[in-house]
């Protein structure tokens, strides 16, 4: 049998089918991490992401047939993971309200805030996130580190690409004002 590192996604997923533990682990262990690091940028409280966490894994192995015509089993349980994530944030009241049309100034696509970010610990720049409210959190999370568009991230919460847009560019001045203190410029 061949390596972990050399047994793709596919493969483990026909293991699984087969009802063979090594399909099971092989994809836990390769993903478990990352799709918690998702998880837990959006829910803060360790206990909750270990409990999405777990959910997730079990409802794709309950039903690991809908696994066959899947391309990417890590976007697909990442994506899974994330709208789990966010149902967990509307249970708990966190609301993500359509401001309407409100636009925000545009400089010109560039943002000089991006390029003071860079002379800050990354240590400060997570905890400045962490402090952020829910709603804020969500959207810099999605548009950061899951690397997805406004539009897309509109969709999932329900609002409008303006609303993500201008919710980022408040939750960056947020994140700006704490790090202030935090950061040496020079």
């Amino acid at each position: 049998m061949r390596t972990a590192e050399k047994i793709t996604d596919q493969e483990l997923i026909v293991l699984c089918l087969e009802g063979q533990d090594a399909g099971y682990t092989g994809l836990y262990n390769r993903y478990a991490r990352k799709v918690y690091n998702s998880i837990s940028r959006i829910v803060s409280h360790t206990g909750e992401a270990e409990d999405i966490l777990q959910d997730i894994f079990c409802t794709v192995f309950s039903d690991i047939g809908k696994l066959k015509g899947v391309l990417s089993f890590e976007a697909w349980v990442r994506r899974m993971a994330i709208n789990r994530s966010i149902s967990h944030l509307r249970k708990k009241k966190v609301v993500f309200a359509d401001l309407g049309e409100m636009d925000i100034e545009d400089d010109g696509g560039k943002d000089n805030d991006d390029i003071e970010i860079f002379d800050c610990r990354v240590e400060d720049v997570k905890k400045s996130i962490e402090e952020l409210s829910s709603g804020y959190k969500t959207i810099v999370n999605l548009y950061v580190f899951e690397k997805m568009t406004h539009e897309e991230i509109a969709v999932m919460l329900g609002v409008s690409p303006s609303t993500v847009r201008t919710q980022y560019h408040r939750a960056k001045k947020c994140i700006l004002l704490s790090l202030k203190d935090k950061c040496y410029y020079e």
